[in-house]
């Protein structure tokens, strides 16, 4: 793992797929935080958004989440992916968050070119009033980012060209 090796803080983004395996929530446990995706709050939305592979299901994710998140020790984050799709489904999604009570809950939707179009931030603002008592809720319209230094610049601009 990079911590043992670099001593750095280790961050470790999932689409929680693979959640339901010991071996592979052993293995997240040893990261400072986990940053799990869950963009549905439905079996029929969990397949149109994010298309998983046959034999993936949404209670499996979501009960294996609960499993890691009584397991856990370090800083659990929660994203969620809003699109025309599932933005009426807030509230069932704040519910997904305060079932498995994250550290925080990012709310967002895609601001990088995609296939689909992002959501407005007044929709935002909307979706957001649904996790009104959860703890660490901010929304991608919120806020500034933190100052990032990478490693290697030119490595970077290869995975992440500037438009």
């Amino acid at each position: 793992m990079v911590k043992s090796v670099l001593g750095f803080p280790v961050a470790v983004l999932t689409n929680s797929s693979l959640m339901a395996r010991e071996d592979v929530r052993q293995e997240l446990s040893l990261a400072d935080v986990v940053v799990a995706k869950v963009d549905a709050p439905s079996e029929k939305l969990f397949r149109q958004i994010n298309r998983p592979v046959i034999g993936c299901t949404l209670d499996e994710i979501l009960n294996a989440l609960q499993l890691f998140r009584e397991e856990y020790q370090g800083r659990l984050a929660l994203q969620m992916m809003f699109l025309e799709a599932n933005k009426g489904y807030a509230p069932e999604m704040a519910r997904i968050a305060k079932r498995l009570s994250p550290d925080e809950v990012q709310l967002n939707t895609p601001l990088r070119p995609c296939a689909v179009q992002p959501l407005a931030p007044e929709d935002m603002s909307i979706i957001r009033q649904a996790f009104s008592g959860l703890r660490g809720v901010v929304t991608v319209y919120e806020g500034q980012g933190p100052e990032v230094t990478p490693l290697n610049r030119e490595e970077t601009l290869l995975r992440r060209p500037k438009l």
